[in-house]
């Protein structure tokens, strides 16, 4: 029976890296496509050389971890480093099946003559999962050669989270690429002139106004129904058929080959049956007694089927506080939001603002754009009411600010409506609480509460923005922006 050759091995290598040669061009499938945004928080990571340490890119499937890449390259050789001193490597190929992560090293060095132990060169590893004890042999090369410096990503995100963490300590920066945050989903489309971006003097604060607050709505929707996958947005065929592109690419392989293959899992219709439940009330309040009862799942199970879809980033939980922001000893209630609105389009069908749970999509909209945060986000909620987003200070537990998601205009003229969040407001000693509207943008004083009022697609625009572009601030309130 014949083998593959070593020298089949390094023309595979070196077809990957077509910039070895004159013109030192990346493939145009690549060049084609504008970046994300996204691109501007990673890249720094991959250049930084002052620590020690490889970039694990992980992420829900299909939001553009390999263009990434590619556009990182791109952006190094246009920044001046040599072409030869970049190496991409898709794992994912059957041609690599027998080879570690230290091979392709030594491949790399045969083919170009660039000694990585004394040269300083980067190594992008893309579709790691394939490779067994990728972090052990990651781990040996950070701690080996420190001028090698790895960017690894990969679509079976549970598995990089799970072992970046367990072996990567200290040797690992772990960067989450979310699905598309609205800001990029306008900025893909050139549409950008749809929010008109101001600096007022003597101010520390970005202003935003939407030149068009009915268009920029319009997009809006579309962004919930259809803005998650970059493919999507640019293919009508797909947003045709959300369910063939996104259930059966993204979630069911997700659901049958990744979670089961990492954690085991035998029942597979129990993990199916529980998530879609969980998508169709994503925003809202979800009792683990409710679920039991009607699926038959027992609740430690279920507990252990929500860790799992986090992991893969295809939900997050909410946990509830109370009006004092006091923690519930029993967390048998909270939230559970998809990371994506437009898993849920997938899964059931396209939603507008009639639709009866249009409110939740959009609040999901706007929980999507926190999608990396590592901040204690919450919800509020006790007898007599609730408010929708809640974030506490990770030192104290104090209140720093609480937004309440409103598809609606209606609050911005009748303010004393809103009496969960006023009363929330007074119990915490909290002035200035964000309430999101359909059109409406401005200030109202009730009961010694400043009441800010802005569009929700507006504010999702704002928040996708500013974490971008590093302007977010950390404290006192992150739901405000700065220049």
């Amino acid at each position: 029976m014949k083998t593959i050759s070593i020298q089949q091995v390094k023309s595979k290598l070196k077809s990957e890296n077509c910039w070895f040669e004159e013109p030192h061009t990346i493939p145009a499938i690549f060049t084609e496509l504008n970046p994300r945004p996204y691109l501007d928080l990673l890249f720094p990571l991959i250049t930084d050389r002052s620590v020690n340490r490889a970039i694990v890119m992980m992420g829900p499937r299909r939001v553009g971890k390999t263009v990434m890449i590619h556009h990182a390259i791109k952006k190094l050789i246009d920044g001046g480093t040599d072409p030869e001193q970049i190496c991409y490597v898709s794992i994912d190929h059957p041609i690599y099946n027998s080879l570690y992560l230290d091979d392709f090293l030594e491949l790399y060095m045969e083919i170009t003559e660039i000694d990585y132990r004394t040269n300083e060169v980067y190594f992008f590893f893309d579709e790691i999962q394939y490779l067994k004890d990728w972090e052990r042999y990651l781990k040996t090369i950070v701690d080996r050669y420190p001028y090698a410096k790895c960017i690894v990503s990969g679509s079976a995100a549970a598995a990089l989270r799970l072992k970046s963490s367990e072996s990567g300590a200290g040797r690992f920066t772990d960067f989450l690429l979310p699905p598309l945050t609205f800001y990029e989903y306008l900025y893909l489309l050139n549409k950008l002139e749809l929010v008109e971006i101001s600096e007022d003097k003597g101010e520390i604060e970005l202003e935003f106004k939407a030149k068009d607050i009915e268009e920029l709505n319009l997009n809006f929707i579309d962004y919930v129904n259809y803005g998650g996958y970059p493919e999507v947005i640019f293919s009508e065929t797909i947003q045709s058929d959300p369910a063939r592109f996104i259930k059966n690419d993204i979630i069911d392989k997700v659901l049958l080959r990744d979670l089961p293959g990492l954690y085991g899992i035998q029942d597979i219709q129990e993990l199916n049956y529980l998530f879609t439940t969980l998508a169709y009330n994503t925003a809202n309040e979800i009792s683990l007694n409710e679920i039991s009862q009607g699926s038959g799942i027992a609740k430690n199970t279920i507990g252990r089927y929500i860790d799992y879809l986090e992991a893969a980033f295809l939900v997050r939980k909410l946990h509830r506080i109370d009006r004092n922001a006091n923690r519930f000893k029993r967390a048998n209630f909270f939230k559970i939001y998809l990371t994506n609105p437009s898993i849920r389009t997938a899964l059931f069908s396209p939603a507008t603002p009639d639709d009866e749970n249009w409110g939740s999509l959009v609040e999901t909209a706007i929980f999507a754009q926190w999608f990396h945060s590592e901040g204690l986000l919450n919800y509020a909620r006790w007898n007599n009411g609730e408010v929708d987003i809640v974030d506490l200070d990770t030192r104290d537990q104090s209140v720093r600010w609480a937004v309440e998601v409103k598809w609606s205009n209606r609050f911005f003229y009748r303010p004393e409506e809103l009496k969960s969040l006023i009363s929330f407001c007074h119990a915490q000693n909290l002035n200035e609480p964000l309430v999101t509207t359909i059109s409406e943008q401005g200030f109202k004083m009730f009961k010694n509460v400043s009441i800010e009022y802005r569009p929700a697609s507006l504010y999702c625009f704002e928040l996708g923005y500013n974490i971008i572009t590093g302007k977010l601030k950390s404290e006192p309130d992150t739901h405000r922006f700065q220049k």
